[in-house]
């Protein structure tokens, strides 16, 4: 965690892997940053294997209240994620991001396996 960390209060930070926080970070009430993930596969689901990636957060970076960090994200330097967000992709350095993404990706198919 570096300097200059200001974090609200309800926050979950679901640490299976390294979630890296940078410097002159402002982080809303209720956001949850999540490293853990199961697998896609139900047979292998079912055996109660878990993996995790690290979540990185670069410096000077806002996040608004209500806002969900995926496993395996990458926030670049001097972003904003407005409040409400889902964040499941990297996000580049020094952009406004909002929204929630989710809808249908793919079937799972035997290659989850």
């Amino acid at each position: 965690m570096g300097n200059n960390f200001f974090c609200n209060f309800n926050c979950i930070f679901l640490d299976l892997n390294k979630i890296h926080i940078g410097n002159n970070i402002f982080i809303g009430p209720r956001i949850s940053i999540y490293t853990a993930l199961h697998p896609i596969d139900k047979e292998v689901r079912k055996m109660g294997l878990e993996y995790a990636l690290p979540v990185l957060i670069e410096d000077d970076v806002w996040i608004g209240g209500d806002v969900v960090i995926t496993p395996g994200v990458t926030i670049g330097k001097g972003s904003i994620i407005s409040s409400g967000s889902i964040v499941t992709m990297n996000i580049s350095k020094s952009v406004l991001m909002f929204g929630n993404p989710c809808g249908i990706h793919r079937s799972t198919t035997d290659r989850d396996k």
